[in-house]
């Protein structure tokens, strides 16, 4: 059975196609940019578009064996704002976010033997 891949912050799916093209299977994806996630599911149908990342629980997505997330990168891109890491998007404090990080990590260690 290939191992399956969850990726957050998915942009345009590199994590997806990277993945692919070793053999993994990508199962779902957390993106909210609209142009990104029509290209993903152009070239990844059977990929779960999940929305926004602050919205989700993570004892309720479909176990992952590998989990990635790109770095929000509108205030650094030069099609955003150029805020730099100071940017809004940019911090990572979101507690929502935080928390369904600990949530996949633990129950991926849990499916795994680890905890």
């Amino acid at each position: 059975m290939p191992l399956k891949l969850g990726s957050l912050f998915d942009g345009i799916g590199v994590f997806p196609l990277a993945a692919v093209n070793c053999g993994i299977t990508p199962a779902w994806a957390s993106e909210i940019e609209k142009a990104p996630v029509s290209i993903t599911r152009r070239h990844f149908p059977g990929m779960k578009q999940l929305g926004d990342i602050t919205k989700l629980n993570g004892a309720e997505l479909a176990p992952v064996d590998i989990l990635t997330f790109g770095s929000p990168c509108q205030n650094l891109s030069t099609a955003g704002d150029r805020e730099g890491l100071a940017g809004k998007i940019m911090r990572c404090d979101s507690d929502s976010g935080k928390k369904l990080i600990k949530s996949m990590v633990l129950r991926t260690a849990d499916r795994q033997g680890m905890c």
